[in-house]
């Protein structure tokens, strides 16, 4: 089979791997579609590496099953599936409730170190797995993998609802996902980026305003926005440190706000910014299998328009391509389609 896999220095290549077989408690997935996270671009920029040791990357599968390990139960072949991309113990309290993310003993994550889902076949153990509802399309599936589904989760954190003002700072993949289920939820979203190509999407899917913080103070135009009071909730997707504290300036008196956006360092004035205006702070990292399921059939059942978030698929063979677009900021989600 074929494996896209990151050399360091913004270098991708298609190398050549044996199929996989699966062991007694795994699947092997025939990918159909592999979506390309904000978090691929830092392995992407890292330095040179030694190909013989590269991982496969990719950490946003959904397929269909190819063939089942002799102790799995409930999986059969030719399902259509979403894959939960970690590997854990299965045993402690944070597993067993799904969020294997916070495994107490360790994971791993596919697609970084752990051969990932952009290539022709993709090993998993059958637990990861949750059904792809069929009013889906497979990217639509490989968006709820990760980043949709993170957007749906730290929404959920937030407990957005028809009453509330949602500021979501960054309209990438993740916050342009948040813009459109907060839309769905009733909010009434404005939508922060700099990117004038990203804002467009954003207007297109559900945004009631839109801000260019190249040009516009972001924090005094919610304000503007909301009759001096400031958002009810906020949500930063960037990881951007000013990004951040904006997201904490512009939420009200009482109001909430959720850090989705990883890395960096970022500072804050704790008295006035926080304690004196009684926020409620969230961070919120992935979600749960269950989580995962939930925002797929929330998509079906309220029929939200996810395939125009996707605005750009790709082949493996243009691979390069691909994470070269996805770096310039300027689009929603990319796919890989098998």
């Amino acid at each position: 089979m074929r494996g896209v896999v990151f050399l360091g220095e913004r270098q991708v290549v298609l190398q050549d791997f044996p199929d996989p077989a699966p062991g007694a408690d795994e699947v092997v997935l025939e990918m159909r579609a592999s979506g390309i996270c904000g978090s691929d671009l830092r392995p992407y920029r890292e330095s040179r590496r030694d190909s013989e040791r590269a991982l496969i990357s990719g950490h946003e599968p959904c397929g269909v099953v190819s063939a089942v390990g002799e102790h799995v139960t409930g999986w059969r072949v030719g399902e259509r599936v979403i894959m939960h991309h970690y590997a854990v113990c299965g045993q402690c309290k944070y597993c067993r409730v799904g969020y294997a993310q916070l495994c107490l003993v360790g994971h791993k994550t596919y697609g970084f170190n752990a051969h990932g889902g952009n290539a022709d076949f993709l090993l998993a153990p059958a637990s990861t797995l949750v059904k792809l509802p069929p009013e889906m399309s497979f990217e639509q599936g490989a968006a709820v993998a990760c980043g949709t589904g993170t957007a749906y989760m730290a929404l959920k954190r937030l407990d957005v609802s028809g009453r509330d003002t949602l500021a979501i700072f960054g309209q990438g993949p993740v916050g342009l996902s948040a813009t459109m289920l907060g839309a769905a939820m009733g909010a009434r979203v404005i939508a922060v980026d700099l990117s004038p190509e990203r804002l467009a999407l954003a207007r297109r899917q559900g945004a009631a305003e839109t801000i260019d913080a190249s040009g516009q103070d972001s924090v005094k135009a919610i304000a503007d926005l909301t009759r001096g009071e400031g958002a009810d909730a906020t949500l930063d997707a960037t990881g951007n440190p000013e990004a951040r504290v904006n997201a904490v300036r512009s939420a009200r008196v009482f109001g909430r706000v959720c850090f989705v956006g990883e890395g960096n360092t970022t500072t804050f004035d704790v008295s006035p910014q926080i304690i004196h205006k009684q926020l409620t702070i969230y961070g919120s990292w992935t979600f749960s299998t269950v989580g995962m399921e939930e925002c797929a059939r929330f998509v079906v059942d309220r029929r939200v328009p996810l395939g125009d978030v996707i605005t750009h698929t790709f082949r493996l063979s243009d691979a390069q391509e691909a994470f070269r677009t996805f770096e310039a900021g300027q689009t929603g989600k990319c796919v890989f389609v098998f």
